[in-house]
């Protein structure tokens, strides 16, 4: 369950990030989602390494106010990393 939770959650933040996030991206909306899970589930894990001191995904932090704002920094730290890999394999 807690996979689909962060997969969902994903979704929802790549959404977000791609809608608030000031610079062009390039792609579409189904790049930034995907992002968004990327983002979602090393965010998460990072939260819950630091809140908890182990290493997991949990539904329990997904659900949470926090888990999405974790959720949403995670796909937007996702899709800044992807424009400098791009920005860089361009130049």
């Amino acid at each position: 369950m807690s996979i689909i939770a962060w997969v969902v959650l994903g979704f929802l933040a790549g959404a977000i990030a791609k809608a608030t996030y000031p610079d062009y991206q390039g792609g579409g909306i189904v790049s930034a989602m995907v992002l968004g899970i990327i983002g979602a589930f090393v965010g998460g894990s990072l939260f819950t390494l630091i809140q908890t001191g182990t290493l997991q995904n949990t539904a329990a932090v997904a659900l949470t106010l926090p888990g999405v704002l974790v959720a949403v920094l995670g796909a937007i730290a996702a899709i800044y990393l992807w424009g400098l890999i791009r920005r860089s394999s361009n130049a």
